[in-house]
């Protein structure tokens, strides 16, 4: 679990360190003011979604230090956390549940996929197309982050 105090403190730091204040700093990631004094205050726990816009805001601020305090703040961009290899073993132990959808027919989550070349646009139901479970449109996985409920995380860099 995350300790909110030392959470708190970091994020002092980070402002401190941009030199600015919280309404600015809420303002710059879009919460609001309010959310911010509250976490500030200890009266709230930061939301995942939280911790998401400060990293894309402020790509200095490290994921590790920011939650753990492990880690550098700024981040060091010479830094990259490999993936730990038991990491692997640890995630194939505890398998995240799988939703099953009767659109969706991919075996492989992780392959490239041709549905769209196969396909010319006549032939494909746009109706079933609504349905499915991911875009058609390639995109490069940049991490992968694993929460678990005890507070702690892994990141995965393919």
């Amino acid at each position: 679990m995350v300790n909110i105090d030392d959470f708190v403190k970091r994020l002092e730091i980070i402002l401190e360190y941009y030199g600015i204040n919280a309404s600015s700093f809420a303002d710059k990631i879009g919460v609001q003011r309010s959310s911010m004094s509250h976490l500030l205050s200890g009266r709230n726990k930061p939301s995942l979604d939280f911790v998401m816009k400060i990293l894309e805001v402020f790509p200095d601020v490290d994921i590790y230090w920011l939650l753990n305090g492990k880690g550098s703040f700024p981040k060091n961009s010479d830094e990259i956390v490999p993936p730990k290899s038991s990491s692997i073993s640890e995630i194939d132990q505890n398998p995240a549940p799988t939703l099953f959808n009767e659109n969706f027919a991919g075996a492989d989550l992780f392959s490239e996929i041709n549905y769209a070349k196969e396909n010319t646009s006549e032939n494909i139901n746009h109706a079933s197309e609504k349905n499915l479970p991911f875009s058609l449109e390639k995109k490069e996985i940049e991490k992968i982050i694993f929460f678990y409920k005890n507070g702690t995380f892994k990141v995965y860099v393919p």
